[in-house]
């Protein structure tokens, strides 16, 4: 899932997913055509809000501090444009967003936490083109590789992103790892294994804290391991095929990616507790062993947002207290440096509105969230954002991680169909955490997948 799965916070939400259609380069379809990019023939849009009153509407997911900082990013922007921002927080946004469009009652922006929604109303011409009003090729030019392909549908981009989750992080608690003297930048997943998990495993302490228990979504963190691996082992042409169905589920390539995590996540000797612990240990308390003295387990493959779950010590004194290194290649495999991840999209429901279209070139840029960074819990998708605005070392490590990436791609299960990313993938890979085989677990979700 992108960032922190809706449904891993509260039980219930529901992705909503689309057939997602990838090109395999990242140019504008309309390049030469129009203001900002815009070509002729563009369709356009026109829910939300009056047009030319001032006022703006954004309907988003993230409340509580995330909304706080979000409003807090906007307000030099409100004062010198003289646009009033009104955002709507809602922790069912999905059901919500389709609710107010098919009614006719659509915000001018949502902020969609998935790209799958958004292409859904793509598919239906409720949403504008991003080339239609923003610069495309400034966009693209800034933004990390490959993060607009998320949104894509039929040739054309629907979404810009306006906040990145990286996903492909290894930390680990930095006196102990220190102490034992350990790798911090092993080029291969083969390396990881060797010069570090095995050393640890002779130290007589376990290597590897996962944890996949998440109420009804029990099963995601396991989606994405079986993702990093598709992806360093297979490249990003194969990843993109593989999530829009063009090779099927039970493909070869993608059992051996489902055999690959197993070493780390059915391997009673690597993982804390063996599979049995992996299902039982909550996700956001995985790491919180590795805390402990001496630690029961050292190393932890998450997202930037795994530190919101931190123990309070060491969130207060988090450069000290972890150090971090980026999920490495797989020997044999891809060779460029590519990262997993996700984010929130912003797209466009009101294409005739000028102040809407100022708010989205504006939170879409590189320019947008300083505050929202300086308070923590943010990462632009930008590789040309201030980096001295993220509040510690490992938040600046962590974004030049992603700036330095050749690649991005967009968290697998959610550019696949809803019944498949956000239900029958999590449910088979918990049977393939209780000792089903890679191949049945692939078998079965191909089987799932919808016909039409």
């Amino acid at each position: 899932m992108s960032g922190i799965p809706r449904r891993a916070l509260r039980a219930g939400g529901v992705v909503a997913a689309a057939a997602l259609v990838l090109t395999g380069c990242l140019q504008n379809p309309n390049a030469g055509g129009g203001e900002g990019g815009a070509g002729g023939g563009a369709s356009v849009v026109d829910g939300g809000s009056a047009d030319g009153d001032k006022k703006v509407t954004i309907l988003g997911a993230f409340g509580g501090d995330e909304e706080k900082n979000f409003v807090a990013s906007l307000a030099e922007f409100e004062q010198s444009s003289g646009i009033d921002v009104q955002y709507t927080a809602d922790t069912d946004f999905t059901t919500t967003v389709k609710q107010k469009v098919n009614s006719g009652d659509s915000p001018d922006i949502g902020l969609f936490p998935q790209p799958g929604g958004l292409i859904e109303f793509a598919a239906q011409n409720k949403i504008a083109p991003i080339d239609s009003y923003l610069d495309y090729d400034k966009l693209q030019g800034t933004l990390l590789p490959g993060f607009l392909d998320a949104s894509r549908y039929k040739g054309r981009v629907y979404g810009a992103p306006m906040r990145n989750a990286v996903k492909s992080v290894v930390w680990y608690p930095k006196a102990a790892y220190d102490e034992a003297g350990l790798p911090k930048d092993p080029a291969t997943i083969q390396e990881l294994r060797t010069n570090v998990a095995d050393k640890i495993a002779a130290s007589g302490i376990t290597p590897w804290c996962i944890g996949w228990e998440s109420d009804q979504a029990t099963g995601w963190v396991g989606t994405d391991w079986v993702e990093e691996l598709m992806l360093r082992m297979h490249g990003p042409s194969v990843y993109d095929d593989w999530t829009s169905h063009r090779i099927p589920f039970n493909d070869e390539r993608v059992v051996a990616a489902f055999d690959e995590a197993a070493k780390f996540n059915k391997d009673p000797a690597m993982v804390l507790g063996g599979p049995r612990g992996v299902l039982n240990t909550a996700f956001g308390d995985a790491m919180t062993p590795a805390f402990s003295n001496p630690p029961k387990c050292m190393l932890h493959r998450q997202g930037n947002f795994a530190t919101t779950f931190y123990p309070k010590n060491v969130q207060a004194d988090l450069d000290n207290q972890v150090g971090i290194y980026v999920f490495p290649k797989f020997e044999g495999g891809y060779d460029g440096a590519s990262i997993l991840g996700g984010g929130d999209l912003a797209g466009l429901f009101n294409g005739n509105d000028e102040d809407a279209k100022k708010v989205m070139e504006f939170i879409t840029s590189d320019q947008f969230g300083a505050p929202w960074a300086k308070a923590g819990g943010w990462l632009s998708p930008h590789k040309t954002f201030d980096v001295s605005n993220y509040p510690n070392e490992t938040t600046r490590k962590i974004a030049d991680i992603a700036n330095k990436a050749s690649v991005l791609r967009f968290d697998g299960s959610d550019l696949m169909p809803k019944s498949i990313g956000s239900d029958v993938f999590w449910k088979e890979m918990v049977k393939w955490a209780n000792g089903q085989s890679s191949q049945q677990t692939a078998d079965n979700i191909e089987a799932a997948w919808p016909k039409s």
